[in-house]
């Protein structure tokens, strides 16, 4: 199934990244709110700070958002020490294809992270990169109805 991911995962610090480099992994490409960093809030958790300093050592990283808010992309960007792109259009994979040629790294040295199967896990199938789908970072914060759409997304790509 094309919205299954190649890893399910609670939390993005369930990520064996020392394996996925064993495989030939070169880029790791996030997506932003919910993933690396509550919902717009524009500001990235310590601890996930601290891990995207360890994976620039041995990885290229880029945030790919379909966040369309260029004020809050921008602000994203000048925190960060790697490309942040927003208005990505995901599912589709062409921006990260686009970064990832800019980069000269092939898509099946690549892995996807986000948290939501139909856009983050459909664009890097499509793509044709390894993927990782996470639970929101804020889960236990999260209203009852997002955790429900959630909880769908999660039923369908178990089947």
């Amino acid at each position: 199934m094309i919205l299954k991911p190649d890893y399910n995962l609670v939390s993005l610090f369930d990520i064996d990244f020392k394996e996925l480099k064993s495989i030939g992994i070169n880029a790791v490409l996030f997506d932003l709110d919910s993933t690396v960093m509550p919902s717009k809030s524009g500001e990235y958790p310590n601890k996930v700070l601290e891990l995207l300093k360890e994976l620039k050592q041995n990885f290229v990283i880029a945030i790919i958002s379909n966040n369309k808010r260029e004020e809050y992309i921008s602000k994203v960007q000048a925190m960060s020490d790697f490309p942040v792109i927003g208005n990505a259009n995901k599912p589709n994979p062409k921006v990260m294809r686009e970064f990832l040629k800019s980069v000269n790294i092939l898509p099946e040295n690549t892995v996807v992270v986000g948290d939501r199967p139909l856009t983050d896990i459909l664009a890097g199938k499509l793509l044709g990169a390894k993927t990782v789908l996470v639970d929101s970072i804020t889960r236990e914060s999260e209203n009852k109805s997002t955790r429900f759409v959630r909880c769908l997304e999660r039923l369908v790509i178990r089947k």
